[in-house]
């Protein structure tokens, strides 16, 4: 069995009395997109820090690459990790090319490499201007240049879609996928969820600095139950006759099925067996509502605890 890339195991980290993470147990394997998600304050920098050796874990375990991050023997692994912070700050006064030919050089690679990143990430044509003349998402850019020199190993993102138009964002996606079909390993930490659910392999749902959740978009839909919704069109009434299908009508709308996860291939077989059927839409739960569920979830689950210790 393979050893995964990154592992936390019962990591926690506190500040005073303040359990920022507790108990944290996860892996990330090689070529894996982990999408890690959670409101401001749940503690997904906090678990970044960790594995990027820049904090210590309190309690429990954290390895990256076979060792641990904060150890004096991690430090030649650390040119095959790529980093973006949440704020990206340069020298100011330096042009983007000088920026990054600089970050290139501590990591051991060439002027080129910053030229051909530069030209990547579609700021070629202001290199030679200084960074105190770029707008946020130029910055952006140069942040995302500077994450991926050298083609890291394990790649540590953390809101990287902040300040990119449309465009920006689908070419950096584009470069995430390519980096992962190198067999780069890949932590995006997002606070925007449409259009992330197709470029990530497992989701990690943090809040408070507790796991909520975690697994593949799949996986997360069967634990949280939510409905699949199907809408046949053509069929004039034919649902509501049929016993097996007039179960998963909703109240207001008998044109429209809500059905469980696990009945959704019987009940699209049994659609397709009945006259006059036209088309059939079909829409499973995405990222941002299985993401709402288990917020709302845990937030129902403290109500209660709360209601019985004042009991």
């Amino acid at each position: 069995m393979n050893t995964p890339l990154v592992s936390l195991v019962e990591a926690g980290k506190t500040y005073g009395q303040l359990d920022v993470l507790s108990a944290m147990t996860m892996s990330l394997n090689e070529g894996e997109v982990l999408g890690l998600f959670g409101h401001n304050g749940a503690g997904k920098t906090t678990m970044m820090k960790l594995i990027l050796g820049v904090i210590s874990p309190d309690k429990g375990k954290v390895e990256v690459m076979g060792m641990a991050p904060d150890s004096k023997e991690a430090w030649h692994a650390r040119s095959k990790v790529g980093y973006l912070p949440e704020n990206v700050s340069f020298y100011e006064q330096l042009t983007g090319l000088e920026v990054l030919t600089y970050f290139a050089k501590l990591k051991g690679f060439s002027k080129k490499q910053a030229i051909d990143l530069l030209e990547q990430v579609g700021i070629t044509y202001a290199m030679k201007r200084q960074v105190k003349t770029y707008s946020k998402g130029m910055r952006q850019r140069l942040g995302l240049a500077q994450a991926f020199i050298g083609e890291p190993k394990l790649l540590l993102l953390d809101e990287p879609t902040v300040g990119l138009d449309p465009i920006a964002t689908r070419d950096f996606y584009k470069t995430v996928d390519e980096l992962k079909s190198n067999g780069s390993s890949v932590i995006l930490c997002s606070h925007v969820l449409p259009g992330v659910e197709q470029h990530i392999d497992r989701a990690m749902i943090l809040s408070s600095g507790k796991l909520l959740a975690m697994g593949t978009l799949s996986e997360l839909r069967q634990q949280a139950a939510l409905p699949v919704i199907i809408k046949p069109s053509g069929l004039n009434g034919a649902v509501a006759q049929d016993s097996k299908l007039n179960a998963f009508l909703t109240k207001n709308c008998q044109q429209t099925l809500m059905v469980p996860e696990q009945d959704k291939l019987a009940v699209l077989k049994q659609l397709l067996n009945l006259d006059g059927l036209d088309d059939i839409h079909v829409e499973s739960a995405n990222l941002e509502q299985v993401y709402q569920h288990f917020l709302e979830q845990h937030e129902l689950d403290l109500q209660q605890k709360t209601q019985g210790e004042q009991n």
